[in-house]
Order: structure tokens, then sequence, then C-alpha cells
């Protein structure tokens, strides 16, 4: 019986380096040298891909070669197979060495600075042997991390994601905080906004329990820092929904404009869901899980 399964391409990892190096940079013999390969191998390699998969990547502009949409296709595919390529050396060095290696973790800064902070600093310091770096920025930067293996696990805002795996951690509440002065009033009387950028996760939370609402949501400035959001209202640009722990601290110490939480979000540990875990993204989940446990 034949199998129904098409017959696989005899590609190789170095291969798809070489498509990848090409895209990320502007010239071929930009992208040779961060390979650390002579362009020549370079174009041998990439004209030995094209000939493996039966498609053409590449054409010709006056002296210049061009990728065309199959390359934008095909280099989509070569980043997830290098990221998980990267996982199995990665973990595969861990278990020859036998010791944690490198742990590479996302925060948001709520995480990082309000909730998690000491427990990192707890972490690190009870193993000296492993090499922990923290990145801070917004989920959908995280998550990005996550999906190329820049980083090994993202403490971020809960995403609706199959290719990521979460475990949550804890809830936030988000109130609705106005300029000095201003009063309790009927939501559809709340606003214009100051709130996170389009595409943050939050700010999409944010947005639908507004509407739910009826309230508008008009944005008239955006910022990735809850400090800032927090200075803006009190200066009186706008209206905010922030989590309490951020808005209410000096020096900012907004007060909200009604005690009830406009919204709960869910902060989570997350990795890719690939089935080879670090285990040092591991350990670090747990010790989370139990810090939060003990904030609840």
């Amino acid at each position: 019986m034949s199998s129904s399964r098409p017959r696989l391409p005899d590609v190789s990892v170095t291969q798809l380096e070489y498509l990848v190096a090409v895209h990320q940079t502007t010239t071929w013999a930009e992208a040779a040298k961060s390979l650390g390969v002579s362009q020549s191998a370079l174009s041998q390699g990439l004209a030995e891909l094209q000939r493996r998969l039966g498609i053409q990547l590449f054409s010709w502009e006056g002296r210049r070669r061009v990728p065309l949409e199959t390359a934008r296709h095909v280099t989509e595919h070569a980043r997830r197979i290098l990221a998980q390529t990267g996982d199995l050396a990665a973990w595969a060095e861990r278990v020859r060495a036998g010791s944690a290696g490198k742990l590479r973790v996302g925060m948001i800064d709520a995480a990082a600075v309000d909730h998690f902070g000491e427990t990192l600093r707890e972490f690190r310091e009870n193993r000296p042997e492993l090499d922990l770096h923290v990145i801070v920025g917004p989920s959908s930067q995280l998550l990005q991390g996550l999906s190329t293996g820049d980083l090994d696990l993202a403490v971020c805002v809960q995403p609706d994601d199959p290719g990521v795996t979460n475990v949550p951690l804890l809830e936030e509440e988000l109130l609705v905080y106005g300029p000095p002065g201003v009063r309790q009033s009927e939501p559809t009387l709340w606003g214009p906004w100051v709130t996170f950028p389009q595409g943050s996760l939050t700010r999409d939370l944010i947005g639908k329990a507004l509407r739910s609402l009826r309230a508008p949501f008009d944005v008239v400035a955006e910022s990735n820092q809850p400090e800032v959001l927090s200075e803006m209202v009190l200066i009186g640009m706008g209206w905010t929904v922030l989590p309490r722990i951020q808005a209410e601290r000096p020096p900012a110490s907004l007060t909200p404009i009604r005690q009830t939480p406009l919204l709960k979000r869910t902060l989570v540990a997350a990795t890719r869901h690939t089935g080879l875990a670090n285990p040092a993204a591991i350990e670090l989940t747990e010790e989370l899980q139990r810090h939060a446990a003990d904030m609840s």
C-alpha cells in the first residue's frame, strides 16, 4: 500500500539558515558575513535549496537577486523549523551537560515589577550556574519572541493562540480612572482615553469591556508604559483603565471613578507548544505559581 503523504524534500538546516539570513539582511554579502560563510557558499546553498524544493525562490532584477512570493512562505516555515531545532539543540546540550544552561524569560512590566520581581531575584540567587536573561515588554512582543525561539518563557496576558501552552498564574482587576476633579458618571460620558497601543492584548480587553457598557472608546494617546498613561490622566489628557497596583501607587496615585473593576485579565506563564520543555523554565513556572498562590 502506498502512502498518501508527499515525499519530504531533503533540505538541510543550514540551507534554511541561509534563507532566513538573506531575508533579514539587505544584501547577500551582508547575509554571508553574518553567517561566517563566503558569498559563493551562500549562493550555492540557496541554489541547492531551490533544486531540492523544486520551486524558484529568487529572480533577477538587473544584477540583483530579489525574493519571490514563494520565498516569503518558505522563510516563514524556515523560521519555525529553526526555532524548534534550536529547542532540540538546547535540550540535548542540557542533557549532556546535566545543568540548567540558559533561560530567556520575557515579562510584562506588571509581572516583572509589581508581582514577581522578588521571585525572579530569589530564583537567580538560588541558581548561580543558570544564565538567566529577562526582557520586559508588552505581551504581543513577548509572544512573538516565543514563536521565533528568542524566549523560553513569557509571563504575559493570556493569549488566544493554539501554538502556546499557558499556565494561569493570577488575575488582575483593572479599574477606570479619570482626570482630577472628574466625578462618577454614566459610562456613556466616559473618555476620551489614553491607553495601550494597537495590538495590545490588554487594549483589546479594555475596548471589549467598554463597548459592553456602551461607553465610547475614543483614543487620543497611546503608550506601553502604565506610568506614562497615569501621568497623562493627571494632566487631564484623558481617562485610562489600569490595574490598581499600577495606577494608585505614587507619584500618580490615581483614584478610580468607581470601585467596581471594569474587567479582569489573567496573567499566565506561556511556553511554545513544542513538547521539548526547558527544565529551568518548568522550575521558574512552579516558583511563580507558588508565589501567586501566596498572594491570593
